[in-house]
């Protein structure tokens, strides 16, 4: 009998909104960024938002991991957000030095959605001025 769903991956229109159910180990982490990235390719998503609400810490390996998957889905044509990051989260993660780079982040699903459609419909008019 399989364990319970430590994370998923759902599609919803052009985007994939990946939610992680909870604290994932580093070989977990590593899966989840190769079954996130392999998803991108075969469903052609063009935006990804990953919610991270569940978690209460994100360790500087996962915020290394999140930035490496934001850099990948970018590679793959496809833009991220990461949503939920709880405020003692965000508070550690600053005090701790954690940087997500240029991985943009959200509140929640709903303005990470909108901040993904966004930016699909800002390269979508850039494509039509040429």
């Amino acid at each position: 009998m399989p364990g319970p769903r430590l994370f998923s991956i759902l599609r919803q229109g052009s985007c994939l909104i990946a939610s992680i159910h909870t604290a994932l180990d580093d070989s977990q982490l590593l899966r989840f960024q190769q079954d996130l990235v392999e998803t991108i390719g075969r469903d052609r998503a063009r935006g990804v938002v990953i919610d991270v609400a569940a978690l209460d810490v994100l360790d500087s390996f996962a915020t290394s991991t999140l930035r490496d998957i934001g850099e990948m889905a970018r590679l793959r044509g496809a833009a991220t957000v990461v949503v939920g990051i709880q405020p003692e989260v965000a508070i550690a993660m600053v005090r701790l030095g954690l940087r997500t780079g240029v991985l943009e982040t959200a509140l929640d699903l709903e303005e990470g959605l909108a901040r993904v459609d966004g930016r699909l419909a800002g390269a979508a008019d850039g494509r039509r001025d040429r």
